[in-house]
């Protein structure tokens, strides 16, 4: 028999990934994957079950109230889950807490399998995970164990899901936590990561899309660009790297390796520091397509905080509106991320 998987995202930023079997109502799946997804009375009359489907077909009967569910709700993407029965992978939001539904943040092994330098401004770290692959969604990250300290750092996913060979793209920091566990790692070290965590993950949609990274904000979107070439997306896809200096782009062979495989793929490289030589300086809010713009793409960010600040009050000031915006905020020596 069939089966499709569901994303369930909780209130607290955490992802659980569950099966849902064919002709199964999501609520039934949630509580064989022994999650308590929010119920009362589990036949569409009280509504306490309610959540969002942000992606995804499926069929809601009609063994349900009005007071439970409106039609305007529904038309809102707001389901049952005692009644929801998924006819597609989907993406659903949980308005409560991973805690409050017993369960949380998933734990798995890992192997280090190469650690590689990139000039004095990244690291591309290469895990083989223990046992099945993690499941998560393209541009979410995980919380990695710092061997030694009792502490974690957080890092977007660079490769995409499915695969136990698994990478992630780091910003070297001068006696920054990670980056001096790093400068000593060996293949064969073991890690403890957990996750899959955070609200900014590629969506579906026939919108174009504007990606726009700062530094090793890159990542997430290696990921989101990996799952539209498996899928043959034939998007317009335009993304905008930025970078301080010369020597922070890194992986531009790796974009460029994109442009075969995505027929509507274009990508933008941006220096801000003026003594470069590079044809292109400035910041990433002066090198956005206009074209694409008027074309209300969705837009997603990923950099440091006065990048995100800077290209929300772009927007504001060009009266600018996205089909969709998703932006993340990352302090490369923070454990901590924001989305949205």
């Amino acid at each position: 028999m069939s089966s499709h998987t569901i994303a369930l995202n909780f209130e607290d930023g955490v992802t659980r990934i569950i099966d849902c079997k064919a002709g199964e109502k999501l609520l039934d799946a949630a509580f064989r994957n022994k999650i308590n997804l929010p119920m009362d009375c589990s036949d569409g009359v009280c509504g306490t079950c309610k959540c969002r489907a942000e992606s995804g077909a499926y069929d809601l009967g009609e063994d349900y109230i009005e007071d439970a569910l409106t039609a305007d709700e529904a038309a809102q993407g707001l389901v049952l889950t005692c009644q929801m029965v998924p006819s597609s992978d989907c993406i659903i939001a949980v308005p409560v807490s991973s805690l409050s539904c017993k369960t949380g943040l998933q734990k798995f092994a890992a192997t280090v399998a190469q650690v590689s330098l990139h000039n004095d401004a990244a690291v591309i770290l290469e895990l083989d995970v223990d046992g099945p692959a993690p499941a998560f969604l393209p541009g979410q990250y995980v919380n990695i164990d710092v061997p030694g300290t009792g502490l974690t750092r957080a890092y977007s996913f660079s490769s995409a899901p499915g695969e136990t060979r698994i990478s992630f793209l780091i910003k070297r920091i001068p006696g920054g936590l990670m980056s001096s566990w790093l400068a000593r790692a060996k293949p064969g070290e073991r890690l403890t990561l957990s996750g899959p965590l955070g609200s900014f993950y590629l969506r579906d949609t026939s919108a174009p899309l504007l990606f726009l990274a700062g530094g090793t904000g890159l990542a997430p979107f290696l990921s989101m660009l990996e799952v539209l070439a498996r899928a043959g997306s034939q998007q317009q896809i335009h993304l905008v790297y930025g970078v301080t200096r010369d020597l922070d782009l890194v992986l531009v062979d790796a974009l460029e390796a994109y442009t075969p495989r995505l027929p509507g793929f274009s990508f933008t490289t941006v220096v801000a520091d003026e003594a470069s030589a590079h044809p292109r300086k400035g910041w990433v809010t002066q090198h956005m397509p206009d074209d694409m713009l008027r074309a209300a793409p969705g837009v997603y960010l990923c950099g440091p905080p006065p990048m995100v600040d800077a290209v929300r009050r772009h927007f504001e000031a060009t009266g600018v509106t996205p089909n969709c915006f998703h932006y993340e905020k990352f302090t490369p020596n923070a454990p901590l991320k924001e989305s949205a």
